[in-house]
């Protein structure tokens, strides 16, 4: 009886530690161009490492968690493991995505059989690895313990042949006498029933072990845009409907994301199951506009092939999140299996940026949306044609009469002719934007340093109102809010 008793109260215990009161990340019932999180609305602002914290055994994710969480950060993004790439690959220092000799895991569990082209033995392809999933798991905990919300990708495009034959499903790479597809482009379609099914298996698999995480959302592939665009369609599509008719036999609904285009796209006829739609590279305010119709958030979840330059990523974060995009989430090169803590220095000819000094002006940029009620934000979007002699783009994002955001991006070298939101004119130093009568306070807000200006504007009789900026060079933040 003793026993017995003692065994109940430990389910009790464990029942407790891993009850979860929250939902899922979601829309947010008010304004579905948004995120509800944890019982908030929510936008995600990341610096993420280059995707490979759970598959790569040399990365202490803790240490990179800690880091985001320091930085008020709560979003990363990570591949699942059936992608992986070789040392060097893309020109990447220190690559996360591309593990040491017999330090990569995924999914599937090694045998005895030497011969895995990556380093290590081969792989069983009938066996999971509980290791993986232990791992797995455990990273989604420990984000979800900082309020970080996880991106998984199920899979990532295979660009060349290289890629391909590092994955565990590759006929080579296991013993499980595979169809021999030699054809990367041949691998994300519905031409090979028995690969196929392996990958279906993958997804459900995954979406079983994790499905009680409520700080969790799942893209089906990355970068599924390069190589056979009817084969990929179809298998997107087709990978898609698994995940949903997985995840209505589960207790949690998880949102599902499709990764649309580098640059801008039109989005047209998407998959009644997608919630979330992302680009890379994005083209911020085109990205957001074109596809603002949607009323589902906008994402801009790869940035890079810009320089090095903060400004770069900075002006592209702010110009999105303006724009009226949900999601931004900067590819930060400092983070490796030997710099966890982001602390690797980014070198002129890597493929992008990233540092603390950018990780604190994203901190920055989420925090400004901190103090916003966004909810109840719109973009303007009607636009008229205008000059200015230092070629500034501005985006406004108001619930107007009550709060504005206004971004002022100067970071445009060689533009001349730009768009501007009616209602709102630029100077070389002046704002003018339409005001309701009232009280207003206003504060300029410098995205570099975080230094604020603020004043206060009273018995605003209504009409246009001019605010001269202070000095600056690359872009510039101003927040007007009607005071009570």
């Amino acid at each position: 009886m003793k026993n017995k008793t003692l065994i109940f109260f430990f389910l009790l215990v464990c029942m407790s530690s891993c009850r979860n009161d929250y939902i899922p990340l979601s829309l947010h019932p008010d304004n579905t161009h948004y995120f509800l999180f944890r019982g908030k609305p929510a936008v995600l602002i990341g610096s993420t490492e280059h995707y490979g914290a759970v598959m790569n055994l040399d990365f202490d994710y803790i240490k990179y968690l800690d880091e985001l969480s320091d930085k008020g950060l709560n979003i990363t993004r990570t591949f699942s493991g059936v992608y992986v790439e070789p040392q060097g690959a893309f020109g990447i220092a220190k690559n996360t995505l591309a593990p040491a000799n017999s330090r990569f895991i995924c999914p599937w569990a090694r045998c005895d059989e030497p011969g895995y082209q990556g380093g290590g033995n081969k792989f069983d392809i009938t066996k999971w690895d509980d290791a993986y999933f232990t791992r797995l798991k455990n990273f989604i905990a420990e984000a979800g313990k900082r309020n970080i919300v996880v991106e998984l990708d199920l899979f990532s495009n295979f660009y060349d042949t290289v890629q391909w034959k590092l994955s565990p499903l590759y006929y080579i790479n296991n013993i499980n006498n595979l169809e021999p597809v030699s054809d990367q482009k041949e691998v994300l379609s519905l031409r090979h029933p028995q690969l196929l099914k392996l990958q279906e298996e993958m997804v459900r698999k995954i979406l079983s072990e994790c499905n009680g995480f409520d700080n969790l959302y799942y893209e089906v592939c990355n970068e599924p845009y390069f190589g056979d665009i009817q084969a990929l369609d179809s298998w997107e599509d087709h990978m898609t409907g698994i995940i949903s008719n997985a995840e209505y036999l589960l207790p949690n609904k998880h949102l599902i994301s499709h990764n649309i285009q580098n640059g801008s796209l039109m989005v047209e006829n998407p998959h009644p199951a997608v919630s979330l739609f992302n680009f890379h590279y994005a083209n911020p305010p085109v990205t957001v506009e074109m596809n603002y119709r949607l009323n589902k958030p906008i994402g801009d979840n790869e940035t890079g092939f810009r320089g090095v330059e903060n400004v770069n990523y900075r002006t592209e974060g702010w110009d999105f999140m303006t724009a009226g995009g949900a999601l931004y989430n900067n590819l930060d090169y400092s983070f490796t299996a030997e710099n966890e803590d982001g602390s690797f220095v980014v070198s002129p000819g890597q493929p992008g940026g990233g540092g603390e000094t950018l990780r604190n002006q994203l901190k920055l940029l989420k925090d400004v949306f901190g103090e916003l009620d966004f909810i109840k934000m719109k973009p303007v979007q009607n636009y008229q044609q205008s000059r200015f002699p230092e070629k500034a783009t501005v985006r406004m994002l108001a619930e107007e009469g009550k709060q504005y955001l206004i971004y002022i991006n100067n970071w445009h070298p060689g533009k001349d002719v730009q768009r501007v939101p009616e209602g709102l004119n630029l100077t070389d130093s002046e704002v003018t934007v339409d005001l309701p009568s009232g009280n207003y306070s206003f504060e300029w807000i410098d995205p570099v340093t975080g230094q604020r200006t603020r004043q206060l504007l009273t018995s605003h009789k209504g009409g246009e109102r001019t605010f001269v900026a202070p000095e600056f060079k690359e872009d510039l933040v101003l927040l007007i809010n009607k005071q009570r």
